[in-house]
């Protein structure tokens, strides 16, 4: 609730500042003025558009976390790993904002859809339209309103009913023992995360690149569910350590903070990966096309983003390797602690870069945005933490409980 509450005065901070023009210069001025009375009938004002799209930027990446605790459990339960049972119950809890997430989704597409996708413009695929553009009339097939709600629905849908199943399969086994639940939910997780592989990507097509419509890159559902994945896991560890400070979790030993500590070194390196192919091989083409994308990022729109696309990969990348990379640091709770969070704050601006720079090109900015992912962040932690208190912390009918106890590496 505080969170919530300093999120609400940064956010009303943000809107005060954005309707005085504080910070800004007398040309940023005249151009955010020019850009309002340019307004058609299908957006809103220049406040307004930042509102929406913050939400929809803060509401995709938790949800990300939201699924990739589902998705982390799932991958535990087909690999027969026995050291993550003493998370698992985190896991679990992380999936508590699918279902409020995905309603907002929804209700900000239907609401809001002309303030964040170019696309959803009136006349924009009809040949003869002042508005007509070839480009992305090519992609009309995918991108009708009508598909598009059915696809984001589905992707929810999927992934709300098998984080519920897990959690009841789960629940289940607490009370009633045996391995038959043990067993349901391999079946389980293993149809889930095939589904999974195919959902993620759509979604981030979707959700995301669909924001820069002439654009497309055949990385980006890795480089998006690889943002996810990381976040996931430093949300994961995060709480963990959270809960062993105020003397819960009492089975979790540095052992098991060892290896989450490893997840995170090796899939930040990974998303340094999928980012580094993703930009060099745009630069080395040098296809217009595609490398509009960069230029936007680099350079465009006056520079607004070139220290943000640098400082990315300082945080997601430079500092979770350095901090990360001896044994030692992986086995203490105050670098995991301050890792943890780098890596959350960094992940929710890459998200900011992918989205910002397509919707509100040079009319951007940071109060608003905070406020409202610190209210995410609030209401995100409040139903997290309910669920965690639903049943105990530890499985303790979990076939590989005793395992993960003693876990050592």
């Amino acid at each position: 609730m505080t969170i919530i509450g300093a999120g609400v005065l940064v956010l009303i901070l943000g809107i005060i500042a954005a309707l005085m023009h504080w910070g800004e210069s007398h040309e940023v001025v005249t151009h955010i003025n020019a850009a309002h009375d340019a307004d058609t009938h299908e957006g809103h004002s220049v406040l307004v558009r930042r509102l929406v799209v913050s939400l929809w930027q803060s509401n995709v990446f938790f949800i990300g976390i939201s699924v990739v605790g589902t998705v982390f459990m799932a991958i535990q339960y087909v690999s027969y790993a026995g050291w993550s049972v003493v998370v698992k119950r985190i896991n679990e809890a992380l999936g508590a904002w699918l279902i409020p997430g995905g309603v907002l989704l929804v209700v900000l597409f239907v609401v809001g859809r002309h303030d964040i996708f170019h696309w959803t413009h009136e006349g924009i695929m009809t040949k003869g339209s002042a508005n007509y553009d070839r480009i992305v009339a090519g992609k009309s097939g995918f991108l009708t309103f009508g598909f598009y709600l059915v696809r984001m629905i589905s992707y929810l849908v999927i992934w709300g009913v098998f984080t519920w199943r897990l959690r009841q399969l789960s629940l289940a086994e607490d009370l009633n023992g045996g391995t038959s639940y043990f067993h349901t939910s391999i079946t389980t997780a293993a149809l889930f995360l095939v589904l999974f592989a195919v959902t993620s990507s759509m979604a981030a097509w979707d959700w995301v690149m669909s924001v820069d419509v002439h654009w497309f890159s055949t990385l980006f559902g890795w480089y998006v569910f690889s943002s996810w994945w990381v976040s996931g896991i430093a949300a994961t560890t995060l709480i963990a350590i959270f809960l062993k400070q105020a003397g819960y979790l009492r089975f979790m030993n540095a052992n098991h903070f060892h290896d989450l500590g490893k997840l995170m070194f090796g899939f930040s390196i990974f998303w340094t990966y999928v980012w580094f192919a993703q930009f060099m091989l745009i630069w080395y083409a040098n296809l217009p096309e595609e490398s509009v994308y960069f230029n936007q990022r680099l350079g465009g729109f006056e520079g607004r983003y070139t220290w943000l696309f640098y400082a990315n990969l300082v945080i997601n990348f430079a500092f979770p390797f350095l901090a990360l990379m001896t044994r030692d640091a992986k086995r203490q709770m105050i670098i995991m602690k301050i890792v943890c969070i780098a890596i959350l704050i960094g992940h929710w601006s890459d998200f900011y870069l992918m989205i910002m720079p397509g919707t509100m090109k040079g009319d951007n900015g940071f109060l608003i945005e905070i406020g409202i992912a610190m209210i995410f962040l609030g209401a995100f932690l409040i139903l997290v933490t309910r669920r965690l208190a639903e049943a105990s912390l530890i499985p303790v009918n979990h076939p590989f409980v005793e395992e993960s106890v003693h876990h050592t590496t």
